[in-house]
């Protein structure tokens, strides 16, 4: 599914149905594909049989739960992993649970005071272009494989800049670069075989689907936001919900100051676990075992039979996981940096749309799209860390016009504070 972008680098989205980013999916799906990801490697890189393939796409055609949601590569291979921000998160994330022995964090565009990033790295067609890493340097400064994960190449520039970027400073011989889709034409082919022979690397490529596309003219759409809904009761109730005082002692708080678009610095609580400053396979699987009473909690919240969980930004994987957790009827996607033109019309990517500040940082613009009016029963949004009723107020308000009648206000540890 396509949809346009409100962006002069690229006019064009490529709207993904099994990413949960723009369009609501059920959250078994997102975790399903980074599993059919994984298989995909495992016969292409590795050359192993895993016998699932089967099962993984009976699985996500009929949306069964009988699917193997547990390691599956071998012990043997060590890589690391890396998912792009702020899309390919989760993806990476999924991708990342299949390995019994591997290392996983994602690029952000947050800004940390006092932290050098151990690379960064240009998304030039993006609407927050650069990368940054911060993760302990002994996490790359070794010979292992490293695996990037984005949910879809065009012309795979991306990648060529962040293995350019890793290269200069940890070189090694393999790279793997995994996505959904893979649109790269010859030339872009050819590109990365010249960057090959010059680094002398090898770069291997791993896809569930592949094709030409080209992208001719400009969007023809107004700016179509949804209009504001003046009946201020359509909101039946908030609820507020802490999980580290109701889960105590399990996630890890790290703190640290970050530096907002306007230059304004905060001191900021952010979940280890997530994997932005490194996650590796055993503390992700005590971690899953946490999620999943997360889940279970959550699930008693409900009140109705369809149900939206929503990520924020970056913070993705989290809240899909535990979606898969809360029960039938559950669907889940996220906030987006992402302007998109909105037109309610068959096949396109973006119906509807409400736009807002982001309550963690209000200089960014944030936006969610194809919540139609009435579709949910009740809604929960997860936040990284604790924000004020002051800062949610916005969201809240553009919320109004879903008509949702109960909204659960996740937050996974405290807020930050002006320095």
């Amino acid at each position: 599914m396509m949809a346009a972008r409100i962006n002069k680098k690229r006019s064009f989205l490529f709207v993904s149905k099994v990413l949960g980013k723009h369009i609501p999916i059920e959250p078994k799906k997102g975790i399903l594909i980074g599993a059919m990801l994984a298989n995909r490697y495992s016969e292409t890189v590795l050359g192993d049989n895993t016998d699932i393939k089967d099962k993984l796409l009976s699985s996500f055609n009929n949306g069964s739960n009988d699917f193997p949601d547990f390691p599956f590569i071998r012990e043997q291979e060590n890589p690391v992993i890396i998912g792009f921000a702020e899309t390919a998160t989760a993806l990476g994330h999924a991708f990342f649970q299949f390995f019994q022995r591997a290392d996983f964090f994602h690029t952000t565009r947050e800004q940390l005071v006092g932290m050098e990033p151990v690379i960064t790295f240009e998304e030039e067609h993006s609407h927050a272009t650069s990368h940054r890493c911060y993760v302990d340097e002994k996490l790359l400064k070794n010979t292992r494989e490293i695996i990037l994960v984005d949910d879809e190449m065009t012309t795979g520039k991306t990648a060529i800049n962040i293995i350019r970027s890793i290269q200069q400073r940890y070189p090694r011989e393999r790279y793997t670069v995994v996505s959904i889709l893979d649109w790269r034409s010859d030339e872009d082919l050819h590109g990365y075989k010249l960057l090959e022979k010059e680094l002398n690397i090898t770069i291997r490529s791993v896809s569930l689907l592949k094709g030409k596309m080209k992208a001719v003219g400009s969007p023809e759409i107004e700016t179509g936001l949804d209009e504001a809904s003046s009946d201020t009761s359509s909101i039946q109730s908030v609820n507020v919900i802490m999980l580290d005082a109701i889960f105590p002692g399990k996630m890890t708080a790290l703190q640290y100051s970050s530096i907002s678009l306007k230059g304004k610095i905060k001191t900021v609580s952010y979940v280890k676990e997530t994997g932005r400053f490194g996650l590796n396979s055993s503390t992700n699987k005590t971690w899953n075992e946490t999620m999943k009473d997360i889940g279970n909690y959550l699930k008693e919240h409900r009140i109705g039979e369809n149900t939206l969980c929503l990520g924020t930004g970056e913070f993705m994987y989290m809240p899909m996981k535990i979606a898969s957790i809360m029960g039938e009827g559950v669907k889940y996607q996220s906030t987006t940096r992402s302007p998109i033109y909105v037109e309610n019309r068959v096949s396109y990517g973006a119906a509807y749309g409400l736009s807002f500040p982001n309550p963690e940082d209000w200089q960014i613009n944030q936006f969610v799209y194809n919540i139609p009016p009435e579709e949910y029963d009740d809604l929960f949004i997860f936040f990284e860390r604790a924000v004020s009723d002051e800062e949610l107020q916005p969201f809240l308000h553009e919320l109004k016009k879903t008509s949702i009648k109960k909204i659960n206000v996740v937050f996974f540890n405290g807020g930050a504070r002006d320095e």
